[in-house]
């Protein structure tokens, strides 16, 4: 089972960035799918969630009305598209799944991305 994030890069602020995730080695039916964060010196921080079926999705409140999260279950594939992005949105970004709807808690999410860098200018 794989999950490969990617799209991450060097930005300035007020930039856009889309990031993906693509799944491999089995189907994530069933799954929520989310984004997690971590930037230098810090824990890693819940970004957003999406429902299996893509009709629910919850963020922190850090980055609503910037971030949008979606999926396209057919081809197993996770997505955040990043606005109005600022200095501090700067960290590696991760997806990850998790059959716990509605978990913010790293914890409780059963498989992992590798991390893409997303770094933000000022």
């Amino acid at each position: 089972v794989q999950l490969q994030a990617s799209g991450g890069g060097l930005v300035k602020a007020g930039d856009s960035l889309r990031l993906s995730c693509a799944a491999s080695g089995r189907t994530f039916s069933g799954y929520a799918l989310g984004w997690f964060r971590q930037a230098p010196g810090k824990e890693r921080e819940f970004v957003s969630a999406i429902s299996w079926s893509g009709s629910s999705s919850y963020y922190t409140d850090s980055v609503k009305g910037r971030f949008t999260i979606s999926r396209d279950s057919a081809k197993n594939t996770l997505f955040l598209q990043m606005n109005s992005l600022k200095p501090e949105d700067t960290a590696v970004y991760y997806c990850a799944a998790t059959i716990n709807w509605g978990s913010r808690n790293s914890f409780e999410y059963d498989y992992w991305g590798q991390g893409t860098l997303v770094t933000v200018s000022s």
